[in-house]
């Protein structure tokens, strides 16, 4: 079951021994669709400081716990943990070195190692000794990774098909288990009748770093025809 990131927006982080903040983001792969870090907001507690929780710290799947009126997402780790973790520079992208201090501070096998796969498994493989990293002509180093992007800021940038636009990014829609992004929720206003529908990330060519645009490897023919047979897919179960 695909769980929408968007409602996760503001919910409450808690750590085993007690509330460390709540969601403000997430960080995923452009070349992979995997999410590679829920970005926490932990208000005055760790101000100045992003903070980012890797899916390990979820375990096998992250679970939103609800507690009456309240409900909250549970990592794996103590408060002291999180605070004493390797600090990200919250005004550059994030590079590589950063990561692999990152992951050998806690343990984990990073991405690079075990193919993407968020497993929860936890195994610890040491990764390999960071690279000297070179100033790059963009007044970031060479190691930053382009690839990383956030959903919040890729939310309303506008989706092109091979014959025209056909909407906007309105939320991602990710795999529990695995924390890949399968789905994006668009926003088609007057082009399909404002409907909201879904977009395989697989037919995704690529996101436009300097005009806010997704590019799909689809007309809008394709798209419409596709949606016809999903409906008439779901009709013929129904019956």
């Amino acid at each position: 079951m695909l769980q929408d990131l968007k409602p996760l927006y503001g919910i409450a982080l808690g750590a085993t021994d007690g509330v460390i903040g709540h969601v403000k983001d997430f960080y995923f792969d452009d070349s992979s669709w995997k999410v590679r870090y829920l970005v926490a907001d932990t208000g005055t507690w760790l101000a100045e400081r992003q903070v980012l929780l890797s899916p390990h710290a979820f375990g096998s799947k992250a679970a939103v716990v609800f507690a009456g009126d309240d409900k909250a997402l549970l990592v794996n780790l103590t408060r002291k943990q999180i605070e004493d973790s390797p600090s990200i520079d919250s005004h550059r992208p994030v590079s590589r070195q950063h990561e692999e201090e990152y992951f050998r501070y806690y343990g984990w096998a990073g991405y690079w190692q075990d193919g993407g796969l968020w497993d929860g498994a936890g195994i610890a493989v040491a990764p390999p000794p960071p690279l000297p990293a070179a100033p790059s002509h963009h007044g970031h180093n060479q190691r930053d990774d382009v690839h990383l992007r956030s959903t919040k800021a890729v939310t309303g940038y506008r989706i092109h098909a091979t014959d025209g636009e056909i909407g906007t990014v309105h939320s991602f829609l990710v795999d529990g288990k695995t924390w890949t992004i399968r789905e994006l929720t668009v926003q088609t206003g007057h082009w399909y009748a404002g409907k909201t529908i879904q977009l395989l990330t697989k037919n995704i060519t690529r996101i436009g770093n300097d005009n806010s645009s997704v590019f799909v490897n689809l007309s809008r023919k394709d798209i419409t025809e596709t949606l016809r047979n999903d409906v008439a897919q779901a009709g013929a179960g129904a019956r």
